[in-house]
């Protein structure tokens, strides 16, 4: 993951982001991601209530659908909590969960652009 910190190219360039993360996200920013959660403040869109609602508006099935079928069923919020914080925090898990994978794709990503910076 060490070399995630040194790369700011865009990862939609090289790999699949889902439409429900922004699609100019950064190795950079995946390994905040998964270092720190997105609670962290390392992924913004994921815990500011106003862009976590519009996003979850927008793509909440999809991205119900991608934990659920990352953890077998929905993890649960805590009791009480209102539809901005159940956005945020199904949000922020799959975002999590997205970055986890994306890191090992994009060590790959980096170990290919490498090769063909030495080849060149």
């Amino acid at each position: 993951m060490s070399e995630l910190w040194e790369h700011d190219f865009k990862c939609a360039d090289h790999i699949d982001v889902p439409k429900w993360i922004e699609q100019d996200i950064t190795p950079y920013t995946v390994a905040s991601i998964v270092q720190g959660g997105c609670a962290s403040g390392a992924y913004m869109p994921a815990v500011t209530y106003w862009q976590a609602r519009d996003t979850m508006n927008e793509h909440g099935d999809n991205v119900l659908q991608f934990i659920e079928d990352s953890y077998g069923e929905l993890p649960q919020p805590d009791k009480g909590e209102s539809w901005s914080g159940m956005a945020v925090f199904y949000l922020s898990v799959g975002v999590e969960l997205w970055a986890s994978g994306a890191e090992s794709e994009l060590g790959d990503v980096i170990e290919t652009l490498a090769s063909e910076e030495g080849g060149a």
